[in-house]
């Protein structure tokens, strides 16, 4: 399972792949990490792992499983920045 991190006007575009995050099963406390399950419609806890950023092609991608909340973007960006060394960094 994967979540999608590219921006929107990439995903939007004729580009055929996007960066995605994986989602494992285990967590273990990196800030590099979210940890997500019910709540984002999973079956069971688990996180997404900014360390291992993969470019899938979006034809793949043929299967909505949840959603983040506003809360769990937020992470997930501070995760995204860590993992790339973009800490000093805000995003608008």
């Amino acid at each position: 399972m994967f979540v999608v991190v590219s921006r929107q006007v990439l995903i939007d575009s004729s580009f055929s792949t996007v960066i995605c995050a994986p989602v494992y099963s285990t967590y273990d406390g990196l800030s590099t990490q979210v940890s997500v399950g019910l709540e984002e419609g999973l079956k069971h806890d688990s996180s997404i792992q900014c360390d291992e950023l993969v470019s899938l092609p979006k034809s793949g991608l043929t299967r909505f499983v949840g959603t983040l909340s506003g809360g769990k973007l937020r992470l997930l960006d501070s995760a995204l920045r860590t993992a790339l060394g973009l800490e000093g960094t805000e995003t608008k």
